[in-house]
């Protein structure tokens, strides 16, 4: 039976049963502040429409029961008598458990700001450009949370941060296509020639981006086969977006007969003219007798789809051709095709 005044590692047995009773007590009280201020938050989230009391409450959530143990001890240990060099150990352990704990925190509201972004923004250029910078954000907080603790554990932390220097350079001799390709990924990301959604063509491949990664991009084609695009090789090749046209631009030619009756010609502008003007979406730009062909009279004709769909380009020139095709049926104007006229002399 241990009495309460015998002496361990320089403490009596009752000033270590009221170091653990501390340690418990604050423990306990710990875990209660903390679910306290969980619910009142939730309470003020529920009466506010901005994002920071959700941002606080998701946080505290990730608050570690480790993190608690560790500070739990350490007021415990206030009420020991201990040597310098465990006391220095003590906060030493403290210090890194609030960097990692705080850490935590930090990420986890980036996180869900950035969720929230995502919910809220149509942009698809914008979300693109919060993701890149939500990963370099959460990158640089753990490379800051990393140097503090190992500077916390006695690392000379100057002596590192030169030698990763020094290491640095090398490693970017040996990977530096990687890191064309990363450099890349940031220019795409803050320039956006394209963003996740764009329908765009580089040479002969065509498809909607699907994700920008760190190395490569990932394109859906129309076949349905994914393509994968090293960064740097896109950023060199010329991009055809036509996730950003605002109204398609329609050029085609027609050609009838030399024998069709000049009052006829005359009129063939305004048919065409009246085969467009009536379809949803479409805007009669002009139509003109352009050239005398081998064997065709030619007539171009502009106009422009007020909206970037495929389909709905296709329905409106589908729609325009049977029109003109119903005109030209009524008026008895003939299509041309290549035709020859031989001419025979008798001698």
């Amino acid at each position: 039976m241990f009495e309460l005044t015998e002496t361990f590692y320089g403490n009596e047995v009752q000033s270590w049963l009221i170091a653990v009773g501390v340690a418990a007590g604050v423990l306990v009280a710990l875990r209660l502040i903390e679910q306290v201020l969980i619910v009142r938050v939730q309470r003020m989230a529920k009466k506010t429409q901005t994002m920071v009391d959700d941002i606080i409450m998701g946080s505290l959530r990730k608050t570690k029961l480790l993190f608690l143990l560790v500070v739990a001890v350490f007021a415990g240990s206030l009420s020991l008598d201990l040597e310098s060099d465990v006391r220095s150990i003590v906060l030493s352990v403290v210090m890194i458990a609030t960097l990692i704990q705080v850490g935590v925190w930090v990420s986890t509201g980036l996180q869900m700001w950035l969720e929230h972004y995502r919910e809220t923004e149509t942009d698809g250029a914008n979300r693109t450009t919060m993701n890149a910078l939500s990963f370099v954000g959460r990158l640089i907080l753990w490379v800051i949370v990393f140097l503090l603790v190992i500077d916390n554990l006695g690392v000379d932390v100057t002596a590192l941060v030169a030698g990763m220097g020094i290491g640095g350079i090398a490693v970017a001799l040996a990977v530096q296509n990687i890191l064309g390709d990363l450099f890349a990924s940031l220019s795409i990301v803050l320039d956006k020639p394209f963003v996740n959604g764009d329908f765009i063509v580089v040479g002969d491949m065509a498809g909607s981006v699907e994700h920008v990664g760190i190395k490569t991009t990932r394109i859906r084609s129309i076949s349905g086969e994914q393509l994968v695009f090293s960064n740097s090789d896109l950023l060199q090749s010329r991009v055809r977006n036509f996730g950003r046209m605002e109204q398609r631009r329609v050029v085609f030619s027609l050609g009838v007969t030399y024998q069709t009756p000049a009052d006829k010609l005359e009129r063939i502008p305004s048919l065409i003219r009246s085969a467009i003007e009536p379809q949803e979406g479409a805007r009669f730009d002009r139509s003109h007798f352009a050239s005398y062909g081998d064997s065709a009279l030619n007539f171009e004709t502009v106009y422009y789809v007020e909206s970037s769909d495929y389909t709905q380009h296709m329905d409106i020139l589908q729609a325009v051709n049977l029109r003109i095709y119903r005109a030209f049926e009524e008026e008895g104007i003939e299509f041309a095709y290549p035709t020859q006229t031989l001419f025979v002399a008798k001698e």
